[in-house]
């Protein structure tokens, strides 16, 4: 199967083979050391391709965070190749230099290694492990400036194996923000979705709440404007309930359940004025949460005897509904009413 993953692995076989195959075309100079030469290239071949192909035992556990972001990405290199890809940046080019002498050692068979550990430390650098990536360009540096010369080992690769190393944690560290970035565009695609959803339940389930009341309501608009609104005192109770259901429909539908407008429909009958207002404080809340809200208003109400009851939803963060209840004094004027229910029912998450 051709995939991006195999495609580079090929690319990444083929380039250190290349470089590894350059110090072996001597030709007809003279090398001291042939066999170091080629045992050399064997080790680094061995390691590199170590490199690229050995992949750790188990995956990474969803809390170590620092494998967090790379789930979709290389893994990370096992300890035992990263000490080998060191290893090989401190033996190579020195066994490379004893190994073709002081008269080749700014040849191009024998300055192959510029090339070949800048590769090797950019696979190390794919595969997570920076600070070794860069340890290993480092004592790559000295050690071909020890054995060619600062200006010789600047001109034959040095500075393209530091280009590599570089363009690949900076590719890294692209692909790792991309992943994150996809992660949270998913996230809070479905945290969208999720919202949709639930609006859409709950506008239906309103839609149907204000069906209800209507078809209440629209028998008796019609005896009402059939009898000049000359209606028996049972008809304007019912016109009252039926008014008081639609208001409660618009105006607070998240504090409504079937428990709740049954005590709201009681509270009516006897003979009580109520008002229902959602101002806010409950948006984002499940149902389970809203139930238990819910669950507590109806208790509210249904030890209430007061004549005027105000049920109005809190912004604070500690108070979900507030439930007031008023009813004339006694010994007062009848235009002034005492309160007394005063109910707060806490919001469920504050605890």
């Amino acid at each position: 199967m051709i995939s991006v993953k195999n495609v580079l692995i090929a690319l990444g076989v083929a380039l250190t083979a290349y470089l590894a195959a350059r110090g072996l075309w001597w030709g007809s100079v003279p090398v001291p050391q042939p066999l170091v030469v080629v045992a050399t290239l064997g080790m680094y071949l061995a390691t590199t391709w170590l490199c690229i192909f050995w992949e750790p035992a188990a995956p990474p556990t969803e809390g170590d965070a620092a494998a967090a972001p790379t789930a979709r990405g290389p893994s990370k290199l096992p300890a035992v190749a990263q000490g080998l890809a060191l290893a090989c940046a401190i033996i190579v080019p020195s066994a490379i230099a004893f190994a073709v002498g002081p008269d080749s050692r700014t040849a191009s068979f024998a300055t192959w290694y510029l090339g070949g550990i800048g590769a090797l430390m950019t696979i190390v650098m794919v595969r997570r492990r920076p600070w070794t990536a860069w340890i290993g360009t480092a004592i790559l540096a000295i050690a071909s400036m020890v054995w060619m010369g600062a200006a010789a080992a600047l001109a034959l690769g040095l500075v393209g194996s530091i280009v590599w190393v570089a363009s690949a944690q900076l590719l890294v560290r692209s692909m790792d923000r991309a992943a994150r970035d996809t992660a949270r565009l998913a996230q809070l695609q479905r945290a969208a979705s999720g919202w949709q959803a639930s609006q859409a339940v709950r506008q239906r389930e309103r839609r149907v709440q204000v069906q209800e009341a209507l078809a209440v309501a629209g028998p008796v608009l019609t005896r009402t404007v059939a009898t000049g609104g000359s209606l028996s005192d049972d008809e304007r109770l019912q016109a009252r309930l039926a008014e008081g259901r639609l208001r409660d429909e618009m105006r607070g539908p998240r504090l409504l359940d079937e428990e709740v407008r049954a005590e709201l429909e009681r509270a009516r009958r006897r003979g009580a004025n109520v008002t229902v207002l959602d101002e806010g404080g409950l948006e984002g809340l499940d149902e389970e949460t809203l139930a238990i809200i819910r669950a507590q208003l109806a208790d509210a109400l249904r030890s209430a005897s007061s004549e005027r009851l105000y049920i109005r939803t809190s912004p604070d963060e500690r108070v979900a509904v507030t439930v007031v209840g008023r009813s004339p004094a006694v010994g007062a004027p009848s235009d002034e009413d005492g309160v007394d229910l005063w109910r707060e029912i806490p919001h469920p998450r504050a605890g």
